[in-house]
């Protein structure tokens, strides 16, 4: 499979922003309920941190998302363990590409000493629970009726895999 990963830079994330404002208006896969700025944006996902990692997702030569490691707690007790996080344009789902990002990830988070790996996903986002399970993610938790969005009471589930 044709799936790279680049480097998010500063000029990307009017992309990154496209693509999540999809999310936020039409899915609950994010519980921001509204449009967020670009500054919130670079506050979530960070560019060019040496740990954490940031990228566009390739595929065939065209962007089709992009995903993140970011921190799990700011104590440094946890810093063997990170929050992996992807999104994919609608056109580009069920193409397997998810579950070849997801392996890119693991590998980038092995090279940064991130031993522990969790997805924290709501419950009804079936697509993205089965890919965690797929590559080989473990439900550690589950979270009832911590959100709302879309006149909607949300559950959140947590997924994890010990990599290293």
């Amino acid at each position: 499979m044709n799936v790279k990963l680049i480097d998010l830079q500063e000029k990307d994330y009017s992309i990154v922003k496209e693509i999540y404002d999809y999310y936020i208006l039409n899915t609950t896969a994010t519980f921001h309920t509204g449009l967020i700025s670009l500054e919130e944006l670079k506050s979530v996902i960070p560019a060019g941190h040496p740990k954490y990692k940031s990228y566009l997702i390739e595929y065939d030569g065209m962007v089709c998302g992009y995903c993140y490691i970011s921190r799990y707690k700011p104590r440094q007790a946890y810093d063997r363990t990170a929050e992996i996080t992807l999104y994919l344009k609608p056109e580009f789902w069920n193409k397997g590409i998810g579950k070849e990002t997801m392996k890119l990830l693991e590998q980038v988070a092995q090279q940064n000493n991130i031993c522990v790996l969790i997805g924290i996903i709501t419950g009804e986002n079936y697509a993205s629970i089965k890919l965690f399970e797929k590559c080989g993610y473990d439900k550690c938790a589950h979270y009832k009726q911590v959100g709302e969005k879309f006149n909607r009471l949300l559950d959140v589930v947590a997924y994890q895999k010990i990599i290293g």
